[in-house]
């Protein structure tokens, strides 16, 4: 990219995205009532975005049942302001995480399989949140417990027009998106080349905790050597997604700028396709303590925006039976695969009363961005530079 940086472009893509996408949806729109998209209170600083692969309303209950004994025990759903989504890809039909995350990540529908790219597949790049938040100076942050590379993590940090294309996406990761915080499982993205990219490089639960958080600033956490291993099978010295998430709260936080911080519970999905109810189970538990350590964390600022969605529901889950605290519930299942079932979504924090009744996936991107005080900075560097003095990617 001759004469600029990766940043400069994405800054330029910031403009644009704020003239052409954020601005009318500021506005009124014909078909959508202000009721339906309530303005955000507070602007926030620092924005959580916690996606539960494959998590519909029926996987929540069931882990409310198992955990508290009674649905609605979870820790997110004490949050003040819910909703759900409806998890469609761009031609209307049920979404692979590729495409639901694109959406979330970019406010651009697409098909299945397509990581944040623009429609129809041309090659050009889809800007992401991450990328706008980084331009304008914040720390930013992926935690999964599938392998990094995997489509959900994929969608905030790189671009390609194959899920698949792991090494390409990891090779996004480390040149261009360079999120502060990678944590998740390590297939495809090296110890070495992590190193060779500035970060700090840690294997395992101890090397976690050993970290000083108040100094670093680029840190790698590879765990394992594919998908991170089930809650209920145990995790052999790695470290809980809740561990990883204060971890990387505590990191980003060192930003005066604030952050935006992307956690998935991606072994949720994997569970609901194997029709396995415990092991999906133990998996949303462990996300719904995530959750709780970021609202611990956050408790008492007004600057912190938090959002728990799914990016779909796997497996068709219903819920029979409460069998009490401890035991699982009788249930059934309709499908291996992904269904479109509506999902739920859940506000905590500035901006969070946007989220209301039911709304697309591409909201969620408008609403992390509304709620961001990025359309100051477009605009400043619209006054500054002349968007005929890039060039294209």
């Amino acid at each position: 990219m001759p004469g600029r940086s990766h940043v400069e472009f994405v800054q330029t893509l910031a403009i644009a995205f704020f003239l052409l996408v954020l601005a009318p949806f500021s506005c009124s729109q014909e078909g959508v009532t202000p009721a339906s998209h309530p303005a955000p209170t507070g602007t926030a600083k620092n924005i959580i975005l916690f996606i539960g692969d494959g998590m519909g309303f029926e996987q929540v209950k069931a882990a409310g049942m198992y955990e508290g004994g009674a649905a609605g025990t979870l820790s997110f759903e004490a949050f003040p302001y819910r909703g759900s989504t409806k998890p469609l890809n761009a031609e209307g039909g049920v979404t692979d995480s590729a495409a639901s995350a694109t959406a979330m990540a970019t406010g651009n529908k697409v098909s299945n399989g397509v990581i944040s790219m623009s429609i129809p597949g041309n090659g050009n790049p889809s800007v992401t949140v991450l990328e706008l938040l980084k331009a304008e100076g914040k720390s930013t942050g992926l935690v999964t417990t599938t392998f990094v590379t995997h489509a959900t993590a994929a969608a905030f940090g790189a671009h390609e027009p194959d899920r698949n294309n792991y090494v390409n996406i990891a090779g996004d990761y480390l040149r261009d998106a360079r999120p502060n915080v990678l944590f998740g499982g390590a297939k495809y993205v090296t110890k070495p080349a992590a190193a060779a990219a500035g970060y700090t490089v840690v294997a395992d639960r101890a090397g976690l905790q050993a970290l000083d958080t108040e100094t670093e600033s680029m840190v790698s956490g590879q765990f394992g050597g594919d998908h991170m291993p089930y809650e209920l099978d145990g995790l052999g010295g790695l470290p809980h997604l809740s561990e990883m998430t204060l971890a990387a709260l505590h990191i980003l936080d060192n930003d005066p700028d604030g952050f935006f911080l992307m956690v998935e519970g991606g072994r949720i999905d994997h569970a609901c396709h194997a029709n396995d109810i415990e092991r999906t189970i133990r998996e949303t538990i462990e996300f719904s303590r995530a959750v709780a350590k970021a609202v611990e964390w956050g408790r008492n600022r007004s600057d912190v925006l938090i959002i728990v969605t799914a990016d779909h529901e796997a497996g068709g889950l219903q819920v029979l039976a409460n069998n009490g605290m401890g035991i699982v519930p009788t249930v059934t299942w309709g499908t291996t695969g992904h269904t479109a079932s509506e999902i739920p979504v859940y506000g905590w924090g500035a901006g969070a009363a946007s989220i209301s009744g039911s709304i697309e996936n591409t909201d969620i991107f408008r609403i992390l961005m509304q709620s961001s005080a990025l359309p100051s900075v477009a605009f400043s560097f619209l006054s500054m530079r002349s968007p005929a003095s890039f060039h294209s990617p």
